[in-house]
């Protein structure tokens, strides 16, 4: 068994979706859009795929990881994690994650087991919160606080039995009244029973942040997530000090589980950040989960898809919720999966994720949309 080629399947699709200047997604009009698919191709099989990857980046694994046993996956993820110091514009985490979960994929075709199970299960469903969009200017939706509460009412009535909020960030305002008002106008609008949490512009000076945070607390928040910048540590020290909600972190700070260990020594978020895509794939992942384990602190999964929905099947400590999203109220959730029979995160009426039980990462790709839209 071992690797004969690493390939990056790219289709083209029709996307609703418009990044604003800071990369932040917002409903807009039909346009054309290319995917990636990440293909590890065994010998004997089967296949690993995985949903996103980077020409380059595999064209770089392919170089090193053909002839390699695809079941050694620590071995081949150590291989391209050190290499990313030398090869930064080729090799990133985020680029790395999915060659690590597509090496997953096939240890799970291979046992026959999805991959959670193939982990060690600890559940087999994840309750799910409903995780909007930033803010806007559109007051049919997401353009102010009364937006806002309506459209937490209706993820409620959906099922949603928690909801995050991520409010107004530059180019549509970075005002920290402004989400104080919009996070007041949700609670009053979905009452005490349902959790809500806020992802605030991430760049709020220390004074701000612990402002919105103090409001939070008279809210009864479960918790507020980078609002201020991730790599000002000592910021964050001092806020999670200052504060009794919870503060969460870090999401997107370079480092893998290094970097969560740090903030674990030095206690300064009171819930861990962890996600798939954002420290290199389920192997490191699975790393950062240990550590909060290992320190009784809770963890929260970032991002949505099938890797991090596999991820939260094997935790029976940390990790009450999966992130569905991101959702807007002109938004159809079912888009974002172009390729896809259905989304691998299907929700019921109680607000709950089954995980897939197919073997290997659970995706139901569509062959015949994919071939059909192929680009060279």
């Amino acid at each position: 068994m071992e690797i004969s080629d690493i390939r990056t399947i790219r289709f083209s699709c029709e996307s609703h979706i418009d990044p604003d200047e800071k990369g932040h997604g917002h409903p807009g009009e039909p346009r054309e859009s290319t995917r990636t698919i990440t293909h590890v191709v065994v010998d004997g099989g089967p296949d690993g795929y995985c949903r996103g990857g980077h020409e380059a980046a595999n064209e770089f694994a392919k170089k090193h990881l053909v002839g390699e046993n695809p079941l050694y996956r620590e071995k081949l993820w150590q291989l391209l994690c050190r290499a990313e110091r030398l090869n930064k514009g080729t090799l990133t985490d985020k680029r790395v994650a999915p060659i690590d979960c597509a090496l997953w994929d096939i240890a799970g075709k291979d046992a026959g087991l999805p991959v959670y199970q193939l982990i060690g299960a600890a559940r087999d469903s994840v309750p799910a919160y409903g995780s909007t969009m930033v803010g806007d200017d559109d007051p049919d939706g997401l353009g102010s606080p009364e937006a806002y509460a309506d459209f937490a009412e209706e993820l409620v009535e959906e099922g949603y039995q928690a909801v995050k909020l991520h409010t107004w960030m530059p180019p549509f305002g970075d005002d920290p009244e402004q989400d104080i008002a919009a996070c007041r106008a949700v609670r009053e609008r979905v009452g005490d029973d349902i959790d809500l949490m806020l992802d605030a512009h991430h760049f709020y000076s220390r004074s701000e942040a612990k402002k919105i945070g103090k409001a939070l607390e008279d809210l009864d928040f479960r918790w507020i997530e980078e609002p201020m910048d991730e790599h000002s540590m000592s910021s964050y020290e001092w806020l999670s000090n200052e504060l009794d909600i919870a503060v969460v972190g870090p999401e997107t700070a370079e480092g893998r589980m290094h970097t969560r260990a740090e903030w674990i020594k030095r206690d300064i978020a009171d819930i861990i950040r962890v996600g798939v895509y954002d420290v290199g794939g389920i192997t490191p992942a699975l790393k950062a989960v240990g550590l909060c384990e290992s320190f009784n602190i809770e963890c929260e999964i970032h991002g949505r898809d099938a890797p991090n929905l596999q991820l939260l099947g094997t935790m029976a400590f940390p990790g009450r919720y999966y992130e569905r999203g991101l959702l807007h109220p002109k938004h159809d959730y079912e888009t974002y999966f172009p390729g896809l029979e259905h989304p691998p995160d299907e929700i019921d009426e109680n607000g709950v994720v089954e995980l897939p039980q197919t073997p290997g990462l659970g995706y139901a790709f569509d062959w015949d949309y994919i071939d059909a839209n192929r680009v060279e």
